[in-house]
């Protein structure tokens, strides 16, 4: 039974990989349909987003690693990777949605 549950946490992760993969071309080939701030943070970030989840993922390390011994510029350096991630995966995430939904209203 250990093996199945681990086949399915890998399914998974390839379902949320290849839809991040995804909204990351719809982010790139197509017209966003957010606003165009959001969606030109969201290219710069974007590939950064890819390694830095890759590398949390690989080192199995909380996301957000605060010690109390740390300075404010190692907790900055710590916390704004994550900021810009997860607002970078929320705005992908939510265009493809958008682009989804806009192709099946319009056909």
């Amino acid at each position: 039974m250990h093996s199945k549950s681990k086949g399915i946490v890998f399914i998974q992760r390839i379902l949320l990989w290849a839809f991040y993969f995804f909204s990351g071309f719809i982010l790139y080939s197509d017209k966003g349909n957010l606003n165009s701030f959001l969606i030109n943070f969201s290219r710069i970030v974007y590939p950064l987003s890819i390694f830095w989840l890759q590398i949390r993922i690989k080192k199995s390390t909380n996301f957000l690693p605060i010690d109390t011994k740390m300075t404010t510029s190692q907790l900055w350096f710590n916390l704004l990777p994550v900021i810009a991630s997860l607002l970078t995966v929320i705005f992908s995430l939510t265009n493809a949605f958008l682009f989804i939904l806009e192709k099946l209203i319009n056909s």
